[in-house]
């Protein structure tokens, strides 16, 4: 322990030597003394917990340490900037707003919100999207999967180690601490931007909803059942005796307070309405009516208690008038009755509310197949489809592909949604009901992550192809252009009757600048063939192909034609040097001549 804390503090700490337990309590109170001085939680730990190996309060002390130089050190000046001293608080401020875009993604604790793997991803995505598509990830793989995606991720790019096993944290209730520490850890080499408004809004969150899991929840119908409110009470009255100081005012002062309660609650589940048609309404009511159960979970006791008190008040016999005997079995009875009413018009809510989310749901998984279907049929026949032939048909694909694109993100809003469904477990059905849901939805997401991979790979097709055609079309044009040009100009020379020593000077310049360009225009035609090659590797028609291959070949016939006409321009001029008396005058020229002639 002192050896840590030497890492840890940098200072160097003598300890005892010796092996007695004398020893061992002097180095274990040295070490504690050391964590007070550097403001180190300790509650209810002493060295003699230490030394005689309490295993709890032993990994109560190292979170201690964790907590104080991992998690706080990290988030040292940034609480500090926003005046906050709760680190675990600022951390899911943190996170919320890291991943406020991702609508599969709701994060309320540090427990089960992870357990899906969904918010491990979503969170390395938000500040590193180029790390992998967050589409296939979600609509591919399981629980188990998603999770040692991300810290496969975060170790081979982020560096962090894979302090968890994703077998660990996809369970009902992960560890807290470890998901705190690996977070953290996330925080620590990640963009750390913590808006004000991010930390209102965790402390606004209600508290009686912080422990949903978006992506399944598990609610257990034989709660509220009748013979678990049995048992409850029988439990109550065993381990709750009646003093016999117990009076008449303190009893119905709690009566009392627990009508008024029962009032309140049945005002509460009046006000609830009528289930809705829409799914995403239906399980806002869901999850609305499972806060309200909870709480009638939690006061089911004190209406035990009640019971408890008023039945041993019956109970003292001669303390009692017969008019308050009466009036408390009927208050009893009364409380009773409500109660009972309360209950099971909660459960029939419960029960309906159930039955038409998974109607509902059924019912798009149901629609989402049948839309798969129908898109599966609808891009097999685009594929089958040739590309082209020719250009107008080739943008008119394109213009198809969009729409195909425009159904995909109608469509993408109702897959969000299964991403949220509500799955409610009970007794009969178990985990097989889960699985085979999960099985539904993993052979769905396949389909559905299928059909958006082709959607993206035969748009840049479409747009690759469109790119070099329209390309080939404006390159062809101009090299057309520049034949007709150059052709009309050597035709020119061949009518000229040259005499004038100015002139022929003249166009031999302009004929050795005409070599040149023919050179480089070779390489335009190199370009329009590479141009062609990949068009038709992708428009695998044989008109298309004999077009292009035909101009091809007559441009390469008007260069061979241009080449040997220019040849034969130089000839005449060589000629009409040869007429030229003056010998300056002809070796000037001739040395030109020979700069055009010269193959």
């Amino acid at each position: 322990l002192l050896e840590l804390l030497e890492s840890l503090t940098g200072q160097k700490l003598g300890k005892e030597k010796g092996s007695t337990r004398v020893h061992a309590l002097n180095n274990v109170n040295k070490a504690l003394q050391i964590l007070q001085k550097n403001n180190v939680d300790l509650v209810n730990i002493g060295s003699i917990d230490i030394v005689d190996g309490n295993h709890k309060l032993t990994l109560g002390l190292v979170w201690s340490i964790i907590l104080h130089w991992q998690v706080k050190n990290v988030m040292k000046s940034i609480m500090a900037g926003l005046q906050q001293t709760n680190s675990e608080k600022i951390l899911l401020s943190w996170v919320r707003q890291s991943t406020q875009n991702y609508p599969q993604v709701n994060v309320f604790n540090f427990t089960n919100s992870w357990s899906d793997g969904l918010a491990f991803n979503a969170l390395i995505h938000s500040h590193r999207p180029d790390l992998f598509n967050w589409e296939i990830m979600i609509y591919q793989q399981s629980a188990v999967q998603r999770l040692d995606h991300a810290f496969n991720i975060a170790k081979q790019y982020l560096g962090i180690e894979k302090l968890l096993d994703p077998e660990d944290v996809a369970t009902t209730y992960p560890d807290k601490k470890s998901i705190l520490m690996y977070v953290t850890s996330l925080f620590q080499v990640l963009p750390q931007k913590v808006t004000l408004e991010a930390i209102h809004e965790v402390e606004t969150l209600p508290q009686e909803v912080k422990h949903i899991r978006e992506q399944q929840i598990q609610f257990h119908p034989q709660l509220f059942s009748q013979q678990h409110f049995e048992s409850q009470e029988q439990k109550l009255f065993a381990t709750s005796p009646m003093s016999s100081e117990t009076d008449l005012e303190s009893y119905q002062t709690a009566l009392e307070e627990v009508l008024s309660w029962l009032l309140s609650a049945e005002d509460s589940l009046q006000a609830q309405g009528e289930i809705s048609t829409d799914v995403e309404e239906v399980k806002e009511q869901f999850h609305t009516h499972e806060g309200f159960m909870m709480e009638l979970t939690a006061h089911q006791g004190r209406v035990g208690d009640i019971l408890q008190v008023g039945s041993q008040l019956l109970g003292t016999f001669g303390k009692l008038s017969e008019d308050e005997e009466n009036e408390i079995q009927e208050q009893m009875n009364i409380l009773n009755s409500r109660w009972e009413n309360l209950r099971v018009r909660s459960m029939e809510r419960q029960n309906n509310l159930h039955q038409v989310l998974m109607d509902l749901q059924n019912q798009q998984l149901s629609e989402l197949s049948d839309w798969l279907a129908k898109t599966e049929k609808r891009t097999a026949k685009m594929e089958s489809e040739p590309l082209g032939p020719n250009l107008e048909s080739l943008k008119k694909q394109i213009e198809e592909h969009k729409i195909l694109q425009e159904d995909l993100e109608q469509e993408q809003v109702k897959v969000n949604s299964l991403t949220h469904m509500v799955v409610v477990v009970d007794e009969a059905s178990g985990d097989r009901a889960t699985i085979a849901l999960e099985q539904q939805l993993q052979l769905l997401g396949n389909r559905w992550a299928t059909i958006c991979r082709w959607t993206e790979d035969r748009w840049f097709v479409l747009q690759d192809v469109l790119r070099k055609w329209l390309q080939f079309i404006e390159e062809q044009g101009l090299l057309d252009t520049w034949f007709t040009e150059k052709e009309e100009f050597v035709t020119t020379i061949h009518t000229i009757d040259f005499k004038d020593q100015k002139e022929m000077l003249e166009y031999l310049q302009k004929l050795a600048i005409l070599k040149g360009e023919l050179e480089i225009k070779r390489q335009s035609m190199d370009k329009l063939n590479s141009l062609s090659q990949d068009v038709l590797s992708a428009v695998k028609n044989k008109e298309l192909s004999q077009k292009l291959e035909g101009w091809l070949q007559n441009i390469s016939h008007r260069w061979d034609s241009l080449a040997q006409k220019l040849e034969g321009s130089s000839k005449q001029i060589s000629q009409a040097v040869a007429a030229i008396q003056t010998s300056l005058t002809q070796t000037t020229v001739m040395e030109t001549v020979t700069m055009v002639t010269t193959r």
